[in-house]
């Protein structure tokens, strides 16, 4: 499957799943509304029957007209037309509330018509609540009616949520399949991915050993003629290549090693006592030595030389590896620059060379395995993609931390933090 059909395949999904949320949001909000709506008539009955019990106690007319008038979410006034009794009126709602199988808590008052406010009867609570938790703000008041009182609920979206407990399970459900889909798509792309990486790896793997093999094999006949034997500078020549091409081989054979050592963590650092400055100057003066173009590298310090706690050899390779990855990626004249700040607790190794950098959307894969930079489909330099992964994991292994320093002068700064 190429990478358009996956990614068809991808914005399919990703339209299926977010219709079903859709939909399954639009119903849940359509049971939310009607489950109000049905609270909400039978808190009205409720306290309308209410009323009309009053009507019949005092001996006085019903209202023509809803006595029940909502003026908020939670608040609810009604009209009595008559002087309200506190013990009374809590009874009667006590009652009809529980005809109607309403357990909620709420807190009522009754309109004082003398001082012009609300005065504050009393506080019902119900299950999950406090007796002594009520709201504890004066109730509003109506001019529409004179006599009447005021009920306001504690949590009326707690009842509505009570009866959705089967709309909200399915939800959750239908949320943990979506998590679990995404997760599944996540898999599924990292795995092609490191397929695509590890198949990468094998046809440079391919290629690289291919060449001194290639090379071994022609010197093997050039040396293998009996005429060459008259011929000893030819000869000498001939053996060269094949001495330089079989390290080459078992420099490859090395890497490969390293890389099945870091897959099962077999990794053993033994520290001891270094002296990073000449460690990097030994490190810079083989290249120095060897390297065909020209580079040319500049190390600097500052602040106290003291000694680190590092393990010899892994130190060694990722200093190699990191100066041989500037060679690689830099121009037709790398320059090389190595910049050591040593604090008090800290030792700061900055690695920079005048390469091209690395584009902004490789940074985070830089010490991937087998990931390496590309230029359009073209890989830019030979290599396994190991070098900075090896970098990474050895890093770690130290207790140190390797960073990409984005705003450093140098289109690519590492930097290594060494504690001391």
């Amino acid at each position: 499957m190429n990478r358009k059909q996956i990614r068809i395949v991808v914005l399919l999904g990703a339209l299926s799943i977010l219709g079903i949320i859709t939909v399954q949001t639009y119903f849940l909000l359509q049971a939310w509304s009607i489950k109000e709506k049905q609270l909400t008539q039978s808190i009205e009955i409720a306290l309308k029957n209410t009323a009309y019990r009053f009507s019949k106690l005092n001996e006085t007319a019903i209202p023509a007209t809803n006595p029940v008038h909502r003026l908020s979410h939670d608040y609810f006034v009604v009209d009595i037309n008559n002087v309200i009794d506190a013990n009374i009126l809590e009874f009667y709602l006590r009652s009809e509330f529980d005809k109607l199988s309403l357990h909620l808590a709420y807190e009522y008052g009754i309109y004082d018509c003398h001082t012009d406010r609300m005065v504050y009867g009393d506080f019902v609570p119900a299950d999950g609540f406090s007796s002594d938790a009520h709201l504890g703000r004066e109730l509003p008041k109506y001019s529409e009616y004179t006599y009447y009182f005021g009920v306001r609920f504690l949590s009326l979206n707690n009842a509505i949520t009570s009866d959705m407990t089967v709309w909200i399970f399915f939800t959750i459900i239908l949320l943990l399949s979506v998590v679990f889909f995404a997760y599944a798509l996540f898999i599924i792309f990292k795995q092609k991915r490191w397929t695509e990486l590890q198949k990468d790896f094998m046809n440079n793997m391919t290629h690289e050993f291919k060449t001194p093999i290639s090379s071994i094999a022609l010197a093997a006949n050039v040396v293998s003629d009996p005429g060459v034997i008259h011929q000893p500078e030819r000869l000498q020549v001939y053996g060269t290549i094949i001495s330089e091409q079989n390290k080459r081989l078992n420099q490859l054979v090395d890497k490969v090693l390293e890389t099945a050592k870091l897959e099962t963590s077999n990794i053993h650092i033994l520290p001891e006592q270094i002296n990073l400055t000449e460690l990097i100057e030994s490190v810079t003066g083989s290249f120095r030595n060897s390297l065909s173009k020209e580079t040319v590298f500049s190390i600097r310090t500052t602040g106290t030389p003291v000694a680190i706690s590092a393990d010899v050899v892994h130190l060694t390779n990722v200093l190699y590896n990191l100066t041989d990855n500037a060679i690689k990626y830099g121009p037709g004249k790398p320059a090389i620059e190595i910049f050591i700040e040593y604090k008090n607790r800290v030792v700061l190794l900055h690695f920079s060379d005048n390469g091209k950098g690395i584009p902004k959307q490789y940074r985070k894969k830089i010490f991937q395995k087998f990931f390496r930079l590309q230029d359009g489909h073209r890989q830019t330099a030979k290599g396994f993609g190991l070098g900075l992964y090896y970098v990474g994991i050895i890093c770690k292994c130290h207790g140190w931390s390797i960073s990409l320093e984005t705003h450093a002068p140098s289109p690519a700064c590492f930097l290594i933090k060494i504690p001391v």
